[in-house]
């Protein structure tokens, strides 16, 4: 696979999609990797007690996820030179089954003479935006 080159960068063009799914099983690895046990993201009981739809992923496994999309376009994560979001709403996890994560990357700006490009990435589930003005910065050789 050809590495992006930011002369053939254009705003506006699509340089990934990816549907993500996550489930229950998943949030526990993540929380085990991560040390995030906070029981919004296991138990049901708890969750809604507290006003959410039931179980939501980790904010952060979320964000992780939808740069995964940017980092395998550029076959070199440490390309990423910045990456900032806003979480806008909760991803809820239905047991049993999964939730889909759908990720759409969209160049937003090149900039020639520092050789970058930010690449905005749009973030959802069911419909609903979940990420808010999501935007990784990347540096292109």
């Amino acid at each position: 696979m050809a590495l992006p080159v930011l002369e053939h960068l254009s705003v506006g063009q699509e340089v990934g999609r990816r549907e993500i799914a996550v489930d229950r099983a998943r949030l526990v690895r993540y929380a085990g990797a991560s040390g995030d046990f906070n029981p919004i993201h296991w138990n049901e009981r708890f969750a809604t007690g507290v006003g959410l739809p039931g179980v939501i992923a980790h904010g952060m496994w979320t964000m992780g996820a939808a740069v995964g999309v940017v980092s395998d376009w550029l076959g070199d994560p440490g390309a990423v030179v910045d990456y900032q979001t806003r979480f806008s709403r909760p991803v809820p996890v239905p047991d049993p089954g999964a939730a889909t994560v759908e990720v759409v990357a969209t160049v937003g700006a090149v900039d020639a003479d520092s050789r970058t490009a930010r690449v905005d990435l749009a973030v959802s589930t069911g419909g609903t935006r979940v990420l808010a003005k999501a935007q990784v910065l990347v540096r292109l050789a």
